[in-house]
């Protein structure tokens, strides 16, 4: 396993869409290994493939307090979200030093391949419901910061332009 170098914004693949995966090799399960290396070492509670330059429709999210625990997804989808939002402060090693609180549904039902290269079904609630649903925007080449409105979106951006020179 390898802790890998988080791509610097405003790198254009982290506004690509990642592409679908159509099986899962040992490739694939080295690369969810880096993954959940790079997000441990951050430390994070997500990551998507894209932010390591990786474009391929992967993620790992792990919201436990022991840890170890990392979901490994490929091509995951939410097929429902609660109506109850969350407010969240949401970050992305991506974009160093700034944050910005987030709205997201409570809890999402998400339909995904697993590690043995099986359709699986799972539903998260809290802080792992906010981060599977911010690494399926890193997939479809989006940032949280989207979720801002411009005039907010435009500050972060602005301080994190001076946090990072």
């Amino acid at each position: 396993m390898t802790t890998r170098i988080c791509l610097p914004w405003p790198d254009k693949r982290l506004r690509s869409k990642a592409e679908e995966v159509t099986e899962i090799t040992d490739e694939i399960r080295a690369i969810w290994d880096d993954m959940v290396e790079t997000m441990e070492a951050m430390p994070g509670v997500g990551l998507g493939a894209p932010q390591i330059g990786v474009m391929l429709r992967l993620a790992v999210v792990d919201g436990s307090r022991q840890r170890g625990r990392a979901v490994k997804m490929a091509n995951p989808e939410v097929l429902h979200a609660s109506i109850e939002l969350r407010e969240h402060d949401e970050a992305s090693p991506n974009l160093a030093g700034v944050s910005a609180k987030i709205k997201r549904p409570r809890a999402v039902t998400v339909r995904f391949m697993n590690e043995a290269g099986q359709v699986d079904r799972r539903d998260f609630v809290g802080i792992e419901a906010t981060s599977v649903q911010h690494q399926i925007d890193h997939l479809n080449g989006k940032m949280y910061f989207d979720h801002l409105s411009k005039v907010k979106r435009d500050m972060l951006l602005r301080k994190a332009k001076k946090l990072n020179g």
